[in-house]
């Protein structure tokens, strides 16, 4: 879940708006927009491996829940679509079941995308750049905190990523050997069998 302080954040709260959303292809198309910028359903099926017929259709049922908008431009197919927020926000501890529930399915969607990213970079990672290769990370660690720490730190990781935020909208902002990194963010209790801590 992204943070719902962060700039140009769009919250999620309707439970049709939660099930429409998780979706891989939809989760895909939004990343995309999100990254890229404006993109027509033709441009944005060759970048994500759909067809265009399927890109166009779920970015009108996008749009039906404001995460996605027109650009202004082009007609029928050819018209580009932006994104209408660089985040997504929705709450996770909801007392409506509806809502509970989609918000479950949805979170393991995002799960799911996250391990085809991260299994992406594991298989292709040999062509990459020395530097970058080692630059990269990939391991988790398990501490003992109390909520107030567990908060604590989620505020201290968020005011280390803020300064980067602005090459998000403003591309003249990022130096010349940026690229896009995926930085995730998961820090969650976990029961005594699986506190393995396999790569720190």
């Amino acid at each position: 879940m992204a943070d719902q302080h962060s700039p140009r954040s769009i919250q999620l709260t309707d439970p049709r708006a939660l099930r429409a959303y998780a979706h891989p292809t939809r989760l895909a198309l939004v990343g995309l927009l999100r990254r890229e910028g404006p993109m027509t359903a033709t441009q944005a099926a060759d970048a994500i491996g759909e067809s265009v017929a399927s890109c166009s259709f779920h970015l009108r049922q996008l749009a039906k829940y404001g995460l996605v908008e027109e650009a202004g431009g082009g007609r029928g197919r050819e018209k580009p679509w932006r994104a209408t927020a660089m985040f997504t926000s929705w709450d996770t501890s909801s007392a409506d079941p509806a809502a509970a529930a989609a918000t479950e399915a949805l979170e393991l969607a995002v799960a799911e995308r996250y391990f085809e990213l991260m299994a992406r970079w594991v298989q292709t990672r040999a062509e990459e750049p020395a530097a970058w290769q080692e630059a990269a990370r990939f391991g988790d660690t398990v501490l003992h905190l109390t909520v107030a720490e567990l908060r604590e730190l989620g505020d201290k990781f968020q005011e280390l990523v803020q300064p980067y935020l602005e090459r998000l909208d403003d591309a003249s902002k990022r130096p010349a050997q940026s690229r896009p990194v995926s930085l995730l963010q998961l820090a969650f209790p976990v029961d005594a069998a699986g506190r393995d801590s396999h790569r720190g």
